[in-house]
């Protein structure tokens, strides 16, 4: 069987958009049956309670979660307030901690995506269960992984398969601690239709600033649920503290997305998908210049320390002469190229202009 042709009516139980909500990590009982008890008490759209019990470090010595102990937390939590569970598991050991602790929805994260060799041993463990398993998307903009880890798991047998938009890191500066990167993931979902898509806005943002902003977005483009980190008092959070929301800030952020009539895909819809594309892009551009006029800070430098005229014909001639045939060779108007470069050049002279002054 193909990506393509698994059903994936899992995701049919489900009120849409599916909610998955809960800390980022399971510190205590208590901790995890406040969390539960203000997320029933404030909103009925969260159908899933997520909790992260081994969590993954950059590096050592830091909390790496409690461990198997959460797991009986986690159980309270449904014994308790009927919701689902989920969390993340990244090796063999964690599937089988998982599976007897009877956690319905496993997760599979992006550091444990990228890894071919860790997705295998995860699948392989998995094979013979009727789980259902999530893939986030690797921590690097590769639209392969993606879907090979996805290929590796229905191979075991897996078909209630799903997958997490968690952006992707990048070492430039931005808005976001991990880039969207939205066209890619929308070229997964017009690969694969039927694969349930996730938004985990949690870990795109790293902050509570944009969690909205993000989750619209992702509802925009016909996502089918969102998994977003939750705690009962999240500025005293074991990790990733500035990205957790409390429940009752959960609800109303729940209260006013607006979910998108998706039975009929109208010019709003389709608009709305290429304006966000444009978003992007243009976010992308700015990042560029902006890198572009730092390399002229230093350009300027250089030329003051070596007293170099700034102005240099030659070098000015070969730039319009490259752009003007990428222009051509991109289907644009030579003229609109030449207009944008001309002002990237005299931003760039006034820039090194500047630095010329003792």
């Amino acid at each position: 069987m193909e990506l393509k042709n698994i059903k994936n009516s899992w995701i049919n139980q489900f009120p849409k958009p599916l909610i998955i909500a809960g800390p980022c990590s399971a510190e205590s009982e208590e901790q995890m049956l406040k969390t539960a008890e203000l997320i029933a008490e404030n909103t009925d759209k969260v159908q899933i309670f997520r909790a992260g019990i081994w969590k993954p470090r950059t590096k050592p010595n830091g909390f790496e979660g409690v461990g198997v102990i959460g797991l009986d937390w986690l159980k309270l939590v449904k014994e308790k307030f009927g919701f689902l569970t989920a969390t993340e598991v990244a090796n063999a050991h964690h599937v089988e901690a998982a599976l007897k602790a009877e956690v319905d929805i496993l997760w599979i994260g992006a550091r444990s995506t990228v890894n071919p060799f860790t997705v295998q041993e995860i699948a392989e463990s998995l094979n013979g269960t009727d789980k259902i398993v999530l893939v986030k998307n690797p921590v690097n903009p590769d639209l392969a992984l993606w879907i090979g880890a996805l290929e590796r798991f229905l191979a075991q047998g897996i078909e209630k398969l799903g997958v997490i938009h968690r952006g992707f890191s990048t070492y430039q500066k931005s808005q976001y601690r991990n880039n969207p990167h939205w066209q890619l993931a929308l070229d997964f979902k017009q690969q694969f239709p039927n694969i349930p898509m996730l938004i985990d806005p949690s870990h795109i943002c790293g902050n509570r600033i944009s969690l909205a902003t993000v989750s619209q977005t992702a509802f925009n483009l016909d996502y089918d649920g969102m998994m977003i980190e939750t705690h009962c008092n999240p500025d005293k959070a074991w990790s990733d503290a500035q990205q957790q929301i409390t429940p009752q800030k959960l609800a109303e952020l729940i209260a006013h997305l607006k979910i998108r009539n998706t039975t009929v895909l109208g010019f709003d819809e389709e608009m709305e998908r290429h304006r966000t594309l444009i978003s992007d892009l243009d976010f992308q551009l700015i990042e560029l210049l902006s890198q572009r006029m730092k390399i002229s800070e230093k350009i300027g430098q250089l030329k003051h320390d070596n007293n170099i005229m700034i102005f240099q014909p030659e070098r000015w001639k070969l730039i319009q002469e490259y752009v003007l045939g990428k222009a051509t060779e991109t289907g644009m108007t030579p003229q609109f190229v030449e207009k944008i470069f001309k002002a990237i050049h005299e931003e760039s002279i006034a820039i090194q202009n500047l630095m010329m002054k003792d």
